[in-house]
């Protein structure tokens, strides 16, 4: 196994998950895999392409369920990961339920037909929504709903150019990456599609905009005022990754200056979205509006791949052009999973539950902050946390290495996790989590910090 040279990885090859050729990677699969998987696994490096943040693969998968996927020979997992689609946890019985009785029934919908269930889908998606966001278009995945904004936005303002931010992640296909600002997925993928205006995004620990939200959005009304042209602000309402969350206050600033400018405001929620931060929708918690939004990943209910955008009444007017003309366009399966989804987070009060659980989180963060020394700084929100290890408080230089020794221990206690930013460790479990799981994660985490810690002294 080769590994990646550290000093030759620049840290923003780091930023959307760890990287797969590492010393620890290969002590994981040479000490800690069985050999059932191993072969397995060899098989799997074999057939499919290999690619960066996913090959080689830590394990193989038997089953999943609730807050767990296990492996095949039936070690357990507490998924702080998930991919983002986890919201329900796996395997709801009531979804698993409802898509065995769509199954029985209309299992595809063909292109100029439609179907009860994704209407019913979309109405109830609208009644979510505030004000005029009543229209949807649905699509399989992420990637797609962010370019179904895209030529939306163009199509409204007669504008080709985009704002986003670096750093920010809105997909792997080309239209997605070219307004992304991931070094990772650009990588010889140039020439890219053209006039994107990337900023430095506001973060309040390290940064060109440390801590001053203001000189970003100085920043932001700079480049709007330079150009002239821009069609569309494109954002992820919280950042996923590392996890950074504007304030109230910048995020209403942006919006302010996204309708002085004439600029549409297209809010990336995909990975946030359906009650991960507390509320059903991230932007709620800012007292803003999208003109666009993107959802995705947990929509699906974390079995069947779904996404969509919501935008206002007003840009209903572009009939005569296709804006997302996809197979799957009204997927019943996809809609039924969606649908049952939005009434199981009802049903069983996610957002009151997401916020006691913020609660805990926030106080147990705030502990293993005050223990370690080597945590610089712990973000969250709802059941969404990144804890940033750094060598000193002081220089916040990053703890790279650290970082990956603390996630492949946590993995052999059963506690898996996705590092970003080279150094911050991503916490998202299933939002049907229990309060037991959750103290044994935080449990296998501060045993974790613990052993890296002694190891350094």
């Amino acid at each position: 196994m080769q590994h990646d040279n550290t000093q030759d990885i620049g840290i923003n090859k780091r930023t959307e998950g760890d990287i797969n050729f590492t010393p620890e990677r290969e002590k994981w699969l040479n000490e800690a895999v069985s050999n059932e998987a191993k072969e397995l696994l060899e098989k799997d490096a074999r057939y499919f392409l290999h690619q960066s943040l996913s090959t080689p693969c830590l394990d193989v998968l038997k089953t999943c369920h609730g807050s767990y996927i296990e492996n095949v020979v039936g070690k357990k997992y507490l998924d702080f990961h998930g991919n983002n689609v986890h919201q329900l946890g796996f395997s709801h019985p009531k979804l698993v339920a409802r898509l065995t009785e769509q199954l029985q029934s209309l299992t595809f919908s063909t292109r100029r037909y439609t179907n009860e269930v994704a209407i019913n889908f979309a109405e109830k998606l609208a009644s979510l929504m505030p004000a005029d966001l009543n229209r949807t278009l649905l699509t399989p995945n992420g990637s797609s709903a962010v370019g179904i904004a895209l030529k939306l936005a163009r199509a409204v303002t007669g504008n080709f150019k985009v704002v986003s931010f670096w750093d920010s992640f809105h997909g792997a296909s080309l239209d997605a990456i070219s307004v992304g600002g991931e070094a990772v997925f650009r990588e010889h993928m140039g020439p890219l599609i053209p006039g994107v205006e990337r900023i430095p995004p506001p973060i309040t620990y390290r940064g060109i905009f440390e801590g001053n939200e203001n000189k970003c959005l100085e920043h932001l009304e700079y480049v709007f005022s330079k150009e002239g042209d821009i069609g569309a602000f494109l954002a992820e309402t919280v950042r996923n990754t590392d996890v950074q969350i504007p304030s109230k206050s910048f995020w209403k600033e942006a919006r302010r200056l996204c309708d002085t400018y004439g600029v549409l405001l297209i809010l990336d929620e995909i990975p946030i979205a359906m009650g991960r931060t507390g509320k059903m929708f991230a932007f709620e918690h800012f007292g803003i509006e999208p003109d666009i939004l993107c959802l995705g990943k947990g929509l699906g209910g974390g079995i069947i791949p779904q996404a969509a955008i919501v935008t206002r009444d007003e840009y209903n007017r572009f009939g005569s052009i296709s804006l997302g003309h996809y197979t799957h366009e009204k997927s019943p399966l996809g809609s039924i999973a969606a649908l049952t989804t939005l009434e199981i987070i009802e049903e069983e009060n996610i957002l009151g539950k997401v916020k006691e659980d913020e609660a805990y989180m926030c106080s147990a963060m705030s502990q293993l902050q005050k223990k370690y020394p080597c945590i610089g700084d712990i973000r969250g929100l709802g059941l969404l946390w990144g804890v940033e290890l750094v060598k000193d408080r002081k220089t916040k230089e990053k703890a790279v290495l650290e970082a990956e020794k603390v996630m492949y221990d946590c993995l052999k206690n059963g506690l898996s996790f996705k590092v970003s930013a080279g150094n911050v460790l991503q916490l998202a479990p299933a939002l049907t989590i229990t309060r037991k799981e959750l103290e044994s994660a935080m449990h296998i985490l501060d045993n974790a910090l613990s052993t890296i810690q002694n190891q350094t002294n």
